[in-house]
């Protein structure tokens, strides 16, 4: 299992930096997206296309029980970025 702590911080009450995000994979293509506190923000989904590899970001609608994709993306770093 691979974790990815992202440099996008926020400042807590302590002046301590903490992650906003963490990204844990799942499999090859499929990635967890987790507030620190483990609440699940939604997934990211690596796919090919004919141009190249692409990042689908989708978020969880946690009232409507879904997700909706809010993105694809060239880079993994960007599809968090939406996040």
């Amino acid at each position: 299992m691979t974790i990815l702590d992202f440099a996008s911080a926020t400042s807590s009450a302590s002046g301590v930096k903490a992650p906003r995000i963490h990204a844990v994979q799942l499999h090859d293509e499929l990635w967890r997206v987790t507030r620190p506190d483990g609440e699940v923000v939604g997934y990211i989904e690596r796919f090919a296309e004919s141009r190249g590899i692409r990042f689908r970001a989708k978020r969880l609608i946690v009232r409507q029980q879904r997700f909706v994709a809010i993105g694809e993306f060239w880079s993994m770093d960007d599809a968090l970025a939406v996040m």
